[in-house]
């Protein structure tokens, strides 16, 4: 009787095992994880205050904010507690529109003039390392491309967008000079309603302006060259075009706004790009949400998932902004994601949290 080579059927049987479970990993990808439709929404309100609150910014399971009147705080998840606190320059109570943060520190950046950019200092402490004085000056966002490199923008002051950039972790800025910048059209500008006018995914890096134009500006390499291109948003008036931008990946992007002094109409305030930004088409027209300050893809959703908010309430996307739903009539300005299922927003006198089912 001739004797099984017991060497040969073990190789036999791993080279077994492994084309099954080759075949259960290629199966998983190209099914992905299964995606519930969003239905529902829980608002729990964390802080009530005579505030407005238009920036905020997830730091782990924690965030960080800043509002009008000097008014800055950190809700910590782990206690459910929020501090607060109040910061004064000279006589100046400075108001704030945008935040930001990296691994180490919290950053926070008022609109008028002077523009003052505060950063966590070695003492805990906020510690100015940023100002500009102008009559024009009105910056509206701010965000980190990595722990040391970040971007703010703001309105127009000599026939470009106002934009700084760091590359030391916000401990230094300077602001790019408008001969590296498109020149902006008369009467273009940006709204400083939610702190989400700039999307950055990678190096690349998108800001949407409104107003009398609306437009979308883009750089590939994290500020340092620039273009510019249009959008078929609604626009013409100081009051109308994009008001915030957010991008899935570096293809997949969506823009919303309106007229916030026609909140109602939902006529060319939603458009969507495939192709990183380059064009632009009008979604789910005259259907929807109206004006919006603030949309948000959901984490993990494939690009499927689209949350907004504004004074039209919350509204949900399953199917990449073709149909809405409107889960509450409740009203914010802002929004950032937690994880696939749970979020933050900020608005008049209120900071929340929302579950989503």
């Amino acid at each position: 009787m001739t004797r099984p080579n017991t060497r040969l059927l073990h190789i036999e049987l791993i080279a077994f095992v492994l084309v099954l479970l080759t075949f259960f990993m290629v199966s998983t990808c190209k099914k992905g994880h299964e995606i519930a439709p969003i239905k529902s929404v829980k608002v729990e309100t964390l802080l009530t205050d005579s505030i407005s609150i238009r920036a905020i910014t997830v730091m782990g399971n924690n965030l960080g904010f800043a509002g009008n009147k000097g008014y800055y705080g950190l809700y910590d998840d782990n206690k459910n507690t929020v501090r607060t606190n109040i910061i004064k320059y000279d006589s100046l109570t400075p108001n704030f529109r945008a935040v930001a943060s990296t691994s180490d520190d919290f950053l926070m950046l008022s609109i008028q003039s002077p523009a003052l950019l505060y950063k966590t200092g070695d003492q805990g402490s906020m510690e100015l390392v940023y100002q500009e004085a102008d009559e024009k000056v009105f910056y509206d966002s701010m965000t980190f491309w990595n722990d040391e490199e970040g971007i703010a923008m703001g309105d127009p002051t000599d026939g470009c967008l106002s934009i700084i950039i760091t590359r030391d972790g916000g401990k230094s800025w300077s602001k790019v000079p408008c001969e590296k910048l498109p020149p902006v059209v008369d009467g273009e500008a940006a709204f400083a309603a939610s702190d989400t006018n700039i999307a950055v995914n990678g190096a690349h890096t998108w800001i949407t302006t409104g107003g009398k134009k609306s437009r979308v500006f883009y750089s590939a390499d994290k500020g340092k060259k620039w273009e510019v291109f249009d959008t078929p948003l609604i626009q013409g008036k100081e009051t109308t075009g994009g008001y915030s931008i957010d991008f899935y990946n570096d293809q997949l992007g969506f823009i919303i706004g309106g007229d916030y002094t026609d909140v109602n109409s939902n006529s060319k305030n939603k458009a969507i790009t495939t192709d990183g930004g380059r064009s632009w088409s009008l979604i789910s027209d005259d259907k929807g949400p109206g004006y919006q300050s603030c949309v948000q893809f959901v984490p993990r959703s494939e690009g499927k998932q689209l949350v907004s908010v504004g004074k039209t309430g919350i509204w949900v996307s399953n199917d990449t902004g073709k149909n809405w739903n409107k889960l509450t009539d409740d009203s914010f300005y802002t929004l950032r994601f937690l994880n696939d299922s749970t979020a933050y927003v900020g608005g008049n006198n209120i900071l929340a949290k929302l579950y989503f089912k």
